[in-house]
């Protein structure tokens, strides 16, 4: 395979998927509508469109007769089942799923034995938080038929996501708390296990899947160690040269200001875990926790992402850390 085409593209995991492909020595473009600027410049060719106007994507495959096709953005059923019939000959087509796809809780989760997520007819074009775990999985039934059609169709799932240029600024809540106070709040004194993806990792195996994975699979991707929460404040803390006091506080304390667990970003009530085998097996590995945090922290830094509007303000955080600590 020599081109590919990226639908998305300049945001998050689509940018370092386009990143990924060029570097492998691939010719790479991505459709989008061009809302954001381009942050390849004329290195990488962008054709305008909307993913789900099928005149878009029609328009994309004529223009770049792509062989690999990686699609970062398709949220509803309707657009697998729309991008698999518009590049049924492409050699490949890759959907970016998502661990929220599973609808068991198991540790692991593995691909084919752990039960996906039901949607209906409502839920598969309803577009909410509550729906997205049963869009992903139909999606990725999309998939499964249409490799039984004869596409070359795959599924790569990954867990929660973190990384350079992480728009949703989850992870950096906790980079901004780390960096700037000594004393911080970790809810349910830091057990939340909640295993995450590198992106880079995540564009990695993107490109794997579509070179070496099977018609019909999906792959699980996310980080080959888990760490848990306070683990995580502790990589942080070492990444950022800064000492921090982590302060565990119960749901009971947190409801006394306010709050519950939840409200904290990476928090997690019960493990999510995705095995990761299936994907190493087609000889992809993860990125050492130390290097893909300094390159996070890095980025996070200089463009100034702290998440805070995603997690407590430091006044309420502050009287939860006097009433545990009186």
């Amino acid at each position: 395979m020599d081109s590919a085409l990226v639908i998305g593209g300049t945001r998050f995991i689509g940018r370092h998927a386009v990143t990924e492909f060029r570097e492998a020595g691939y010719d790479v473009a991505m459709l989008n509508r061009g809302r954001r600027e381009n942050p390849f410049g004329d290195g990488v060719e962008h054709v305008t469109g909307d993913r789900r106007d099928r005149d878009a994507l029609e328009t994309a495959r004529e223009r770049i007769d792509p062989d690999a096709v990686v699609d970062c953005v398709a949220y509803f059923p309707e657009d697998v089942a729309t991008a698999t019939d518009v590049f049924a000959d492409a050699d490949a087509y890759v959907y970016v799923s998502s661990g929220a796809a599973y609808g068991e809780e198991r540790v692991p989760k593995r691909e084919g034995q752990t039960a996906l997520e039901p949607c209906d007819d409502e839920q598969a074009t309803t577009d909410s938080a509550a729906t997205y775990g049963p869009r992903k999985a139909e999606g990725d039934r999309e998939v499964f038929a249409a490799a039984e059609d004869g596409v070359r169709a795959m599924s790569v799932r990954p867990t929660v996501v973190y990384g350079p240029h992480d728009y949703t600024e989850r992870f950096a809540y906790w980079v901004d708390r780390v960096a700037v106070r000594d004393r911080i709040v970790v809810p349910s004194d830091g057990l939340s296990l909640w295993q995450m993806a590198y992106v880079e990792d995540v564009a990695t195996a993107l490109r794997i899947v579509a070179e070496r994975g099977e018609a019909g699979e999906a792959y699980n991707v996310g980080d080959e160690h888990a760490p848990m929460l306070t683990q995580w404040v502790d990589l942080l803390a070492e990444t950022c040269e800064t000492g921090v006091e982590q302060i565990g506080a119960t749901a009971r304390d947190l409801a006394r200001e306010g709050l519950e667990p939840q409200d904290f970003p990476m928090y997690r009530a019960t493990p999510h875990v995705l095995s990761v085998e299936k994907l190493r097996s087609l000889g992809w590995s993860s990125t050492p926790h130390r290097v893909g945090l300094q390159r996070t922290v890095t980025e996070h830094r200089e463009n100034g992402r702290t998440g805070r509007k995603y997690g407590p303000d430091r006044d309420t955080e502050t009287a939860v850390i006097e009433r545990v600590t009186e």
